[in-house]
């Protein structure tokens, strides 16, 4: 290569990685304000419940707080297929903008709400219209945002699509620490006084820089030169239906280990009588890796394959799980929680990082918004948004505190199972 070649060359790749760094960091935002006020929402639950659904038992309020999370997630589905399908038809930089911007004013209504000692019963039913108004816009976040990565650089998608979920472990980084500080700092009066606003405060903030990002993103070339269909929803769900089954059966059990690590801080308090800055501390933690892995992971899927890095990695989490909540209840303690969160956070992010690469090369162009939408927010509705509330249940009625182990157990059998039929049925490597 000549001299002149490297010298007209090296300004070319600077400008293409400024390129791609600037995609990252405008997509990663919206997905990490989603992420962000779920696992505020959660961390926070044990406050929100005596806030907003005040009753003469402390596990029922925290049964209906974490309901009311749950709940939240039905509206995913609807926001997937609208959102999804307003992306695929209009494309995905409209999507986005919609979808960040409805993000932010659901973060602005919790963060503003008064209590229930001063609305009453308007308090609680204003939380779950703003929980829905989150969820509904979470639901067309991750697959135009998936989809409009994938698409700009289609030979590095395992790496690009990472960063959604390395975007998620910064979340949970950022929120642990508001969760660790707030605790460590503020007596309970102050922090169910005004203390619990500021991390809403901080999400509501993110929101206008987001916006602002995505209005100056240029649209993705595969979209531009794709078919456009008058009714991506209607061919999705007529004939990808099996592709929709392998995309959420893959999600299972990150999604359930995901949400168990927010329950983590309820978890720790609760049941391991430990103090609430443990449980922050712990997943601290467990963001940080999820963050730093899972970009590393996703550049070697694109060389080694997803499904070859999946599978071994789900069934050491089968086989590793439960005995790390028997280690955390025979000796409960902040270093044994530390080590076994750790654990866990790194199976997860080594697990998780390939799936937006699986799904997006699962789906065609013209479906692939609505696809991975659809398929991503029905798992994580599920599997996801149920699972604090659901594991909050199995120990109230069983009494057994290893039960999140034996339903995290559950999960990991579940996407081994669809991870081996996809490899034989769909040829995915």
């Amino acid at each position: 290569m000549s001299t002149d070649t490297v010298a007209i060359q090296e300004p070319l790749d600077a400008a293409r990685s400024h390129n791609i760094a600037r995609l990252i960091v405008a997509t990663s935002i919206g997905n990490a304000l989603e992420f962000y006020d779920l696992v505020v929402y959660g961390y926070f639950a044990s406050t929100l419940s005596r806030l907003f659904f005040p009753t003469h038992d402390r596990t029922v309020s925290l049964l209906l707080t974490l309901g009311t999370f749950a709940l939240s997630y039905l509206a995913r589905p609807v926001g997937a297929l609208v959102l999804g399908s307003y992306s695929d038809r209009h494309g995905r930089k409209a999507s986005l903008t919609l979808s960040i911007g409805l993000m932010t004013l659901g973060t602005g209504l919790v963060a503003v709400m008064p209590p229930y000692a001063t609305i009453g019963i308007a308090a609680p039913i204003l939380i779950f219209l703003s929980r829905l108004l989150q969820g509904f816009s979470a639901g067309g976040e991750f697959g135009s945002s998936t989809a409009f990565l994938v698409e700009h650089a289609p030979a590095r998608s395992g790496f690009m699509s990472s960063w959604q979920f390395s975007s998620q472990g910064a979340s949970t980084l950022l929120a642990s620490l508001f969760g660790a500080l707030l605790t460590g700092l503020l007596t309970p009066p102050q922090l169910e006084g005004w203390g619990w606003r500021i991390p809403f405060l901080f999400g509501m903030l993110i929101g206008p820089i987001g916006l602002y990002i995505r209005r100056r993103m240029d649209e993705t070339p595969e979209f531009a030169r794709a078919e456009k269909l008058a009714s991506p929803v209607r061919a999705v769900l007529a004939t990808q239906k099996e592709l929709v089954l392998v995309s959420i059966g893959s999600l299972v059990l990150t999604t359930t280990a995901n949400y168990m690590l927010l329950y983590m801080p309820t978890y720790a308090t609760h049941q391991l009588k430990l103090s609430p800055s443990s449980g922050f501390i712990a997943t601290l933690v467990a963001g940080f890796i999820v963050m730093a892995l899972v970009p590393v992971v996703g550049h070697l899927s694109d060389k080694l394959g997803r499904i070859r890095i999946m599978l071994p990695v789900g069934v050491l989490f089968l086989v590793t799980v439960y005995p790390a909540f028997m280690l955390m209840n025979a000796y409960p303690s902040l270093p044994m929680l530390l080590g076994c969160v750790i654990w866990v956070a790194l199976l997860k992010a080594t697990y998780f990082a390939p799936i937006p690469a699986l799904m997006a090369d699962l789906f065609p162009v013209e479906t692939r918004t609505t696809g991975m939408a659809f398929a991503y927010n029905i798992g994580t509705t599920i599997f996801g948004g149920f699972t604090p509330v659901v594991v909050a249940a199995l120990i109230a009625f069983t009494h057994n505190n290893l039960a999140p182990g034996l339903y995290l157990m559950i999960a990991a059998v579940i996407s081994l199972f669809t991870l081996m039929w996809a490899r034989r049925r769909l040829h995915v490597r």
